[in-house]
């Protein structure tokens, strides 16, 4: 893979990053207003269209072409070998309502989730940057990242909680200190940096876009990503596919979490 796609996600980032600081500063009201319906069918907020089109004028700037797929875009075709998996602002309720943990998430592949060889997740708010590239490691910050070895005695989890739950992330939640944070590719870096001991979605909900790239950064820290059903996580380039997910430090606590639920 070209080093300029590389550089080309970071100052995406970078862009979106400005750009949703600048309008938060100047027009907040004006950040979940809803200015249509993307591609994958839910409801574009201001906030989104913003952040994907500061991505796409450098997209279609650069010389060496990319791919894009977007949550409100879509599939756009600039005839690359790869394509951009971009969620412009993952979190985008907490980002119009004030709550500081939102991100961009861009992972960089050719058509499906185990071919990515580059991601970046960058904390809009705090500017924190989490990156991963196949073979060569996770990164918060430039420094290098792993998952603990065991998890904590006192663990600490999020789960997807409220109408998109399920009876399996119900139950866990009454079996450890939980915390439901509303950004997915954020959520599975705090797994990366041992900050969770792990992270489910139980219900298909999740789309590539949140996923693609954290999911690169958690195994790169060492850590695993599965379905609930303990399957290996596997997804290609499409808004239409949505998955469950459990991210976790190892293997061992997938098995042992999802069979604390088995009889549900």
């Amino acid at each position: 893979m070209d080093k300029e796609l590389e550089l080309l996600a970071q100052k995406i980032a970078e862009k979106i990053t400005k750009t949703v600081r600048k309008t938060a500063v100047s027009d907040f009201t004006k950040l979940g207003a809803n200015v249509g319906v993307g591609a994958s069918g839910t409801p574009t907020s201001y906030i989104d269209k913003l952040a994907e089109d500061a991505a796409i004028s450098l997209i279609e700037k650069s010389k060496t072409p990319v791919n894009l797929l977007s949550e409100e875009a879509g599939f756009i075709d600039y005839g690359g070998s790869y394509t951009f998996v971009l969620d412009p602002v993952d979190g985008t309720r907490n980002a119009y309502r004030g709550i500081p943990f939102y991100a961009v998430s861009i992972a960089i592949g050719k058509a499906k989730l185990s071919d990515i060889e580059y991601g970046i997740v960058k904390n809009i708010p705090t500017g924190d940057v989490y990156t991963a590239a196949k073979h060569k490691g996770a990164f918060l910050n430039n420094k290098r990242i792993s998952v603990a070895d065991c998890p904590s005695k006192n663990m600490i989890s999020s789960l997807q909680l409220g109408k998109n739950s399920d009876p399996v992330t119900q139950a866990l939640s009454l079996k450890h200190n939980v915390r439901a944070l509303g950004a997915c590719s954020l959520e599975m870096c705090l797994v990366a940096t041992s900050a969770l001991d792990f992270y489910i979605v139980g219900k298909e909900y999740i789309r590539i876009i949140d996923l693609a790239a954290s999911t690169l950064i958690v195994r790169e820290a060492g850590g695993v990503v599965k379905t609930i059903e303990d399957e290996e996580l596997e997804m290609d380039f499409s808004l239409e596919k949505r998955t469950s997910l459990v991210a976790a430090c190892t293997e061992e606590l997938v098995h042992r979490l999802l069979s604390q639920t088995q009889n549900i």
